[in-house]
């Protein structure tokens, strides 16, 4: 390239991203620019890429407005913030980086699944406080916690990170129960120490099957016009089940999810992503049956880094 191309940054980049795009003669802006200052910095700086994470929002008055912008990375799975019908009718290329947090989002499924199962997020708001002086109190009531192994994991959405959490249950002895629109059938491989592998066949099922069977439901899919699982769909299900969302905010409608936790249909819920993020519902946030975390699915030193050099990879790709 003969001149350098502008790319910005505005949710930061790993620093194996940056100094990949570096090397190949990019200049890098990686500054928060405030939301309403967006359109106005892209066009003073002459900015021709653009990489997001989910507090960005790309909308159809920033890709309208913006003079020299022609490739939009997002920093991650979900595409929800980014305009993809209208960055397309400008021919504004649109891409994100699905294998590199795959791994990570699966994990903290299961760092959900434990606390909530052995019912730690709510032990761990009790013992700073009453620990000292009521340890049997507390042994006592935390004592009726249930095992993994046997339980039935129903996996709304089996693409990716749904197959991978798929992959951790069955390691742990759980029934698998997968649900997807597009995927009738998967493969799901475990790969041992000692360089032996065993294959699993999963063939999905209709949702109202998983809903009726499942002791855990993991939900894996993008955001749609209503939420998955809503009044309807919380009728289905078994007494007692537990719910892990790390999908999408407004998935879950969090409303009937807060009524069906006070009547102990749902015993308890885990959930990295919000209706209104990043000013959630309070009434979720205080509760002490749903184990909140915020929105840090992707966030590891680990998927960081391979998220920088995917995103690395596909500016210059694009621009060569």
């Amino acid at each position: 390239m003969d001149k350098k191309i502008k790319i910005l940054a505005n949710d930061g980049i790993h620093n194996s991203g940056k100094k990949i795009l570096l090397e190949n003669n990019f200049s890098i802006y990686d500054e928060k620019i405030p939301q309403e200052e967006l359109i106005n910095y892209i066009n003073k700086n002459n900015i021709e890429g653009l990489v997001v994470r989910s507090a960005t929002k790309v909308t159809e008055e920033v890709i309208k407005k913006t003079n020299n912008l022609k490739i939009i990375g997002r920093a991650g799975v979900g595409l929800d913030n980014i305009d993809l019908k209208f960055a397309k009718e400008k021919e504004i290329h649109v891409f994100n980086t699905p294998l590199a947090s795959s791994q990570s989002v699966a994990e903290l499924v299961f760092a959900h699944i434990f606390n909530t199962s052995r019912m730690l997020n709510q032990a761990n708001r009790e013992m700073p406080i009453h620990g000292e002086n009521n340890f049997k109190k507390l042994k006592k009531k935390y004592s009726q916690g249930i095992e993994l192994k046997n339980k039935k994991l129903g996996i709304i959405g089996f693409g990716r990170i749904g197959q991978l959490v798929a992959k951790i249950g069955i390691g742990l002895g759980m029934e698998i129960l997968a649900f997807d629109k597009y995927n009738n059938e998967s493969i799901i491989s475990l790969d041992f120490f000692n360089q032996k592998k065993i294959d699993f066949n999963i063939k999905t099922i209709e949702l109202e099957l998983l809903l009726k069977e499942s002791d855990f439901i993991s939900v894996h899919t993008p955001k749609l016009d209503k939420p998955i699982l809503g009044k309807q769909e919380f009728e289905i299900m078994k007494n007692g089940v537990i719910i892990i969302n790390s999908s999408r905010g407004g998935v879950i409608d969090e409303d009937e999810l807060l009524k069906n936790i006070s009547t102990a249909k749902i015993s308890a819920a885990g959930l990295d992503v919000f209706i209104n993020e990043p000013v959630p519902n309070k009434k979720i946030l205080i509760n002490e049956k749903i184990s909140t975390s915020p929105h840090i699915g992707a966030s590891t030193k680990e998927a960081q880094k391979r998220i920088g050099i995917e995103i690395a990879q596909n500016i210059i790709k694009f621009f060569k």
